[in-house]
């Protein structure tokens, strides 16, 4: 793999624009940042408070597969270019480019407000994801440790939890989770987009290298908790050819399901995306964009519940079947087990306070 940067880089980040917020009418320019075939530039990470007063967000879509997330931070440090979930950060009045990236919000009460949710009478047990629209693995977390609090929260409720991450730091939790897992509450899933280590420096700058996260896997496989590898995004023409070569590389590693999504570029993500092929890969850029818009009618994105994670028309079929038959090879196209309720205990505040 072979890249070609043109010059516009920021050193360790995904994005190399910031892109103006579409409900921002002002919009700034770091001049700086992009002067042709100059060295590459740093932006610091600002991490700021994030006073919410609920931990627990729903959504109703038929696609993502739970009902209700819990995120400890905003934004992500990872830099993942593709991120679908980069125009969330312009509700907070920042853009979804290099913003997302480098002004983390955190949420140091998350824990507090976790135990005092799932306290509630009215709280009715279910499962939920870690995370919706950030990683809780990113590398903040290591010293702040509200993911860990969290998940200790999670286990003296013994309420289920379903961890999305690509980051090795997973591991560190391996206790909370085992201890969930042993009574069917918890589950892991790693994504791997790539098992080349160079391409994986350029598309997901900060998160965990692949060969590390194949070792999550294992060390999670290991400690009893049951982990699957997440194949996403698949990106046409860039790694759409490495899905047989990963589910055999994460079924080896103690993987027991697979899933899988096509790359979507909602919104601000299309440029923040076209703009990292100009830098990365310019000539592949025309072909990848190509294959992306003939599995979304023409376009970069496309927002219908059914394909937006899927994609439509023959190359998406193509994928699909890819992905499919390389699980079947693999042994990794086990459904895997729902989470269970049954052992849920609803503690009270007094006793969770002795607990912490």
């Amino acid at each position: 793999m072979e890249t070609g940067p043109t010059g516009n880089q920021i050193r360790g980040r995904g994005a190399t624009i910031n892109p103006a917020n579409r409900f921002e009418a002002l919009h700034y320019e770091l001049e700086d940042w992009c002067e042709p075939d100059s060295e590459p530039r740093s932006v610091r990470t600002q991490y700021l408070k994030d006073d919410s007063r609920t931990i627990i967000s729903y959504n109703n879509s038929p696609d993502v597969g739970f009902d209700a997330s819990l995120n400890p931070y905003r934004g992500c440090e990872h830099g993942c270019a593709y991120c679908y979930a980069r125009p969330t950060h312009e509700y907070l009045g920042f853009s979804a480019g290099i913003d997302f990236e480098s002004r983390i919000m955190v949420k140091p009460k998350a824990a507090a407000l976790l135990a005092a949710e799932l306290a509630r009478p009215s709280w009715i047990p279910q499962h939920l994801a870690l995370s919706g629209v950030t990683d809780a693995y990113q590398p903040i977390e290591r010293k702040l440790q509200i993911t860990r609090s969290c998940l200790q929260v999670l286990a003296e409720f013994r309420n289920p939890v379903f961890v999305i991450t690509k980051n090795h730091l997973v591991t560190r939790d391996a206790d909370y989770l085992a201890e969930l897992a042993s009574v069917e509450a918890s589950a892991v899933s790693v994504s791997i987009t790539t098992l080349d280590p160079r391409l994986a420096q350029v598309l997901e700058p900060r998160a965990s290298t692949p060969a590390h996260r194949l070792d999550a896997i294992a060390k999670l496989h290991a400690s009893g908790v049951p982990v699957g590898v997440n194949i996403a995004p698949i990106i046409p023409g860039l790694n759409d050819h490495e899905i047989p070569r990963i589910a055999e590389a994460a079924a080896a590693a103690g993987a027991e399901f697979a899933c899988y999504t096509i790359v979507r570029l909602p919104l601000a993500v299309a440029p923040i995306f076209v703009a990292w092929l100009e830098n990365h890969f310019p000539d592949r850029k025309d072909k990848i964009l190509g294959q992306i818009r003939s599995i979304r009618n023409g376009k970069l994105n496309t927002a219908e519940f059914g394909q937006r994670m899927r994609g439509d028309g023959p190359l998406a079929g193509q994928i699909g079947q890819m992905f499919h038959v390389s699980c079947r090879r693999s042994r990794l196209n086990r459904v895997h087990r729902e989470l269970s309720t049954a052992a849920f205990r609803r503690v009270v505040p007094n006793q969770l306070e002795l607990a912490l």
